[in-house]
């Protein structure tokens, strides 16, 4: 039976009073000096020392000198051992890496060289960079189950004649977030140490080190011992990684702190990051992706699906075709993985043999249209080997703007403006990279917004009480046949009760009554669907549940 796992990578734990002190020490850049565009470099020297991935002058780069960002998602391979298809799913929806969970044997079951060797030949085949990190570490010192970072580097060095070869295509990850909050200083120097164990046993890989305090480094260790960290690798082939949860719920905490590498000339990415709010902040994924963007530096979401908290799953049960609202805006948002990924040039944009492009697709056709999205489905294209995916473009005079991939001839874009015209149309993709030619378009106007008039109910309950305080969900549900976004939930207690945290939504209280806007998660009820809020509140002696809820405005039926 697979053990059951935390929540999320990070577990993102609570850092309590002392992150406010933290940041309050730190200088917040301003968002437009932050990301400001990055001054294009000029091409280095070739590095005798460089195999393949390589880092020079702060940026990761390819054997053969280009650029290489990286945009994709985690993958929790040690716990889903069958689920390898996932790695064909995540490349057709536009994803050039994918992270994958493994374990050295001392939390979970040890993943064998030949199941490394599958893991990365398959990531291969369809043409993602593999970053190969062990789970096992996850909250050193603080997480009692975990282990050590010379043990990582031990499962690394037996994993040596697997991984030998691979260098344009592997970075390994030492350990994940290989330190809790408990005395986060002791993180540095077996860092360091196993660095340097992996360099003395000949690793020419790109190495990857995580954070600590569970990856999100709230009391910047890993920002302020970084550049000795980076002089500790003989081969300067080494990259940061922080992950991004609830700590970073702010524009300026997540500009200042990636502007921090980037102004040192340090290599960083993103090497996880949420979305969806929990009962310790909502994270400013907006902000991490658009700056991620600006300052061409790596995302890697989490993650692609089995959390035992599925609110992280970016898809349904691992089905391609079921993106959960956090999949969505991964995958087809702004700043999300079709607008911004680029394969790696290894790759050679194209397998010898495959030259013939997919069909031209059908003429797509529009439904399910509501002010902010609209489902498009068109006839498939057909190739000679096989269509892997499906590219959706706005078109706009003689530009066109990818706006969201698909492995099935089908597709439903969120974020639309409301009361706007669109021209969408659609190009076929293969396994060899080779595009069709664009299909004929198809114009859509969105609607103007609004919730349709007593058209939702609202389930309320407390799901858990103690004295003084209680826990509550509302679920709202849209019984219309129309979409509702960007809604405002009213309703009011009636026994002095006071809502202290939400997520799902933002609260605002004034006595009694009570208003919720939504997450950006939440922030569509799709026709017959719902969404959840859970909160925490303080209560009197009694705690009766409200009875009258309206959305914007209208009233809705209770349950």
């Amino acid at each position: 039976m697979r053990p059951t796992r935390p929540t999320s990578s990070t577990q993102r734990r609570n850092p309590l009073g002392t992150l406010l002190a933290g940041l309050a020490g730190l200088v917040a850049l301003t968002l437009l000096g932050v990301l400001a565009p990055a001054v294009a470099l000029a091409q280095p020297a070739p590095d005798v020392r460089a195999t393949g991935l390589h880092i020079s002058d702060g940026r990761l780069l390819e054997a053969n000198g280009n650029d290489f960002v990286m945009r994709g998602v985690n993958h929790a391979h040690t716990w889903y051992p069958n689920e390898t298809q996932s790695l064909a799913d995540v490349k057709a929806l536009g994803a050039n890496t994918v992270r994958v969970v493994l374990s050295d044997g001392h939390r979970w079951t040890k993943n064998s060289p030949a199941d490394v060797a599958n893991v990365v030949a398959q990531c291969k085949a369809n043409r993602l960079i593999c970053v190969l990190e062990v789970h096992d570490t996850t909250g050193y010192g603080e997480e009692a189950a975990a282990g050590t970072l010379d043990h990582a580097a031990d499962y690394w060095i037996g994993l040596k004649d697997v991984l030998a070869g691979e260098e344009d295509y592997v970075i390994v990850n030492i350990g994940n977030e290989p330190w809790g909050n408990t005395n986060p200083e002791g993180w540095t120097t077996p860092t360091k140490a196993a660095v340097q164990k992996l360099r003395a046993a000949g690793f020419q890989h790109t190495i990857m080190v995580d954070a600590p305090n569970w990856g999100q480094d709230w009391q910047g260790v890993m920002r302020a011992n970084a550049q000795s960290v980076y002089d500790a690798d003989t081969t300067g082939n080494l990259i940061f990684s922080i992950h991004m949860y609830s700590v970073f719920d702010t524009a300026a905490e997540i500009t200042d702190y990636l502007g921090a590498f980037v102004n040192a000339g340090l290599p960083l990415l993103i090497g996880e990051f949420g979305g969806p709010a929990d009962q310790w902040g909502d994270p400013d994924e907006d902000t991490m992706m658009a700056a991620a963007e600006q300052l061409d530096l790596g995302y890697l979401a989490w993650s692609w699906s089995g959390n035992t908290d599925p609110i992280l799953d970016l898809s349904i049960g691992f089905d391609p075709t079921r993106l959960s609202a956090w999949g969505r805006r991964i995958f087809n948002g702004a700043n999300g993985i079709a607008q911004t990924a680029k394969e790696a040039t290894v790759f050679g944009g194209g397998s010898p043999g495959d030259t013939q492009a997919p069909s031209t697709p059908g003429t797509p056709a529009a439904s399910a249209v509501t002010a902010t999205s609209a489902t498009l489905s068109w006839t498939a294209a057909t190739d000679n080997v096989g269509v892997t995916g499906y590219d959706i473009v706005r078109v706009s005079g003689s530009t066109e703007t990818k706006l969201a991939a698909s492995t099935t001839n089908s597709v439903t874009l969120t974020g639309l403006t409301a009361d706007t015209a669109y021209t969408f149309a659609v190009y076929a993709r293969d396994a060899a990279g080779n595009r069709s030619a664009r299909s004929a378009t198809v114009n859509v106007t969105t609607d103007e917004g609004g919730a349709p008039a007593g058209n939702c109910s609202v389930t309320y309950r407390a799901t858990n009480e103690w004295p003084g305080g209680f826990q509550g969900e509302i679920v709202i549900r849209n019984t219309g046949a129309t979409a509702v976004s960007g809604w405002t939930l009213a309703f009011a207690f009636a026994g002095g009760q006071k809502i202290t945290n939400m997520w799902g939504g933002t609260v605002t209280q004034s006595g009694g009554a009570v208003s919720v806007r939504p997450a950006s998660y939440t922030s569509t009820i799709p026709a017959a669907g719902s969404v959840t809020v859970g909160f925490t509140g303080s209560k009197g002696t009694t705690n009766t549940a409200p009875t009258a809820f309206t959305l914007d405005g209208a009233s809705c039926a209770s349950s």
